[in-house]
């Protein structure tokens, strides 16, 4: 907000390409995280959104994974074609809907399972310091391969520090870098601290889920029918759909945005007719290349971005001071 850009057609662009431009002064490191942005967006906002959605509607009912791609290819080009307010639209009407659905599905599974949390935690609890070995279709997880796996799961969950969610915030109706900062400090919670642990809740209740060698969309599919038998894995499937689908598009506006800062307004639909494209390939594509391409893209996205918070950390303090002044 502080940093952001009126561009020629009125629009506002923001993100981390502009504070790293205007706040640290370093063209070179801003084109660096745009450069990364616009492909990141492939990965994290396309491929594997879509790859989680044709994996998920194979197992649930039986549609086949180019009929998915297509199918979502086809939607996101109807909707981004139409920009930043029509997305805004979208995603505001489908994900409140869906996310009360599966948060409500969760709470009843948990709730029906109660006597078993006890267990859950403890399971968490050890095995967060100590190897488990490999259990039925469970690999085995090291230490090691916790955390890491930790780490890069979170990023993909909140995008703390990835510099993407920057790019929307900046577009937003208000003159306050605090408030809106506050607001998007939020997202992180409900979506993580919430959404995130009472998925992993519901799959570590039951065994016969997670050692059954499923993995991706398909696990938690598979956990909430467990739960909630002939139902739960509909709920899934379709809050799944709805939140991969605001992804998408979603993640289309931060490339396009990157993709403009490094090549001017006129790159934005070639973009857009590439970005399609991948969302049809990412759903036919092997599921572990996907999630490993997205990891390294997300990389290469977070440096420059974790460099420019760390160095403009008194601007922040600054604005912080001053907003509590007034």
């Amino acid at each position: 907000v502080k940093y952001r850009h009126v561009l020629k057609d009125g629009t506002i662009s923001g993100g981390p390409m502009w504070y790293i431009s205007q706040g640290l002064k370093n063209k070179w490191l801003a084109g660096f995280f745009a450069f990364s942005g616009a492909l990141s967006a492939f990965g994290i906002g396309n491929m594997a959104q879509s790859n989680s959605v044709a994996l998920v509607l194979v197992k649930s009912w039986r549609i086949h994974e180019i009929v998915t791609g297509l199918t979502l290819a086809i939607l996101t080009s109807l909707v981004i074609v139409g920009g930043i307010k029509r997305i805004g639209r979208i995603t505001e009407f489908l994900v409140p809907i869906m996310s009360l659905l599966y948060i409500g599905a969760a709470l009843l599974i948990l709730l029906f399972n109660i006597s078993k949390i006890d267990d859950v935690f403890s399971l968490i609890i050890t095995h967060a310091f100590s190897p488990i070995a490999a259990s039925g279709g469970f690999a085995g997880a090291a230490i090691s391969q916790a955390i890491r796996y930790g780490i890069i799961r979170g990023v993909f969950s909140n995008e703390a520090g990835l510099g993407s969610t920057p790019i929307a915030h900046a577009a937003a109706q208000t003159d306050s870098p605090f408030n809106q900062g506050l607001v998007s400090m939020s997202g992180i919670f409900f979506d993580t601290i919430i959404i995130c642990s009472m998925t992993a809740f519901v799959i570590l209740i039951f065994p016969e889920a997670w050692t059954s060698g499923e993995n991706s969309s398909s696990l938690t599919s598979l956990a909430f029918n467990c739960g909630i038998p002939s139902i739960g894995k509909h709920i899934v499937t379709l809050s799944l759909v709805t939140f991969a689908f605001s992804t998408i598009i979603g993640w289309s506006y931060y490339g396009e945005k990157c993709i403009q800062y490094l090549c001017g307004f006129s790159a934005a639909a070639p973009y857009r007719l590439v970005y399609c494209l991948f969302v049809a390939i990412g759903a036919i594509s092997e599921v572990n290349l996907v999630w490993d391409l997205s990891d390294i893209l997300n990389a290469s996205m977070a440096l420059p971005n974790l460099i420019a918070l760390l160095f403009l950390s008194g601007s922040i303090f600054s604005e912080v001071n001053t907003t509590n002044r007034r």
